[in-house]
């Protein structure tokens, strides 16, 4: 088995790697920490760089000596690693292309327009909140959020299964459970709109087992 340390900062992307981590059946150290302020403690980010991530972000893995950051590049370098069945990263093309898509609009369409709101919130002159300029961008700004969510209802709605590509958990929901999770917790640009079955999926990935073991294993929680 290779020795695996995996840095996880409480209410961050790191719980993909830890459900990932978990459905490939692989053991790992955790290096665990609070958030302080809503942020990562100093220390903490002090420990990631000395591992090798100049930028002292979680999650990281450290594998056999291997740095690897970026929950989307940890997500395919475990995948090429050890899944030796493919089950995670099928080698369908057709299937796999659908995997990689879902991956990679995780953070590059869902997360990225989400934190748009999220930054005008937090780093927005008082003089823009209180003209309401602030609502307007906002308001604009939420149709990226709400165009994403229509998509992935839609790609659930039409799948042939309960998972995001077929009947068993791929490298797609690890990456994708989290985006969702954390922009419908946070309400960024869903304008109060419902997407139930996005809501049923979400279940379901909480259902599995491997997800119920790194939830109890790490203590994620939003």
């Amino acid at each position: 088995m290779p020795n695996i340390t995996l840095y996880f900062l409480q209410t961050s992307r790191a719980i993909r790697t830890a459900w990932l981590l978990e459905e490939l059946g692989l053991d790992y150290n955790l290096e665990f920490s609070e958030r302080q302020n809503g942020v990562g403690p100093p220390a903490f980010k002090e420990a990631i760089r000395k591992a090798g991530n100049p930028l002292g972000k979680s999650p990281t893995i450290v594998v056999d000596g291997v740095t690897v950051s970026e929950s989307g590049t940890i997500t395919e370098y475990l995948c090429e690693k050890y899944d030796s069945s493919s089950r995670l990263t099928p080698k369908d093309p057709a299937t796999r292309v659908q995997v990689l898509q879902w991956i990679h609009a995780a953070e590059a369409t869902f997360l990225l327009h989400s934190l748009a709101i999220l930054y005008m919130q937090w780093f927005s002159p008082e003089r823009v909140k209180d003209s309401g300029d602030l609502a307007t961008m906002q308001q604009a700004a939420s149709k990226n959020v709400v165009n994403d969510f229509d998509w992935l209802e839609s790609e659930l709605q039409k799948g042939k299964g309960k998972f995001l590509v077929g009947d068993h958990v791929t490298a797609a929901d690890c990456m994708m459970s989290f985006s969702a999770q954390w922009i419908l917790e946070k309400g960024l640009g869903t304008q109060g709109k419902k997407w139930p079955t996005v809501e049923e999926w979400i279940k379901t990935c909480e259902a599995t087992e491997t997800w119920k073991k790194a939830v109890q294993k790490t203590g994620h929680k939003l």
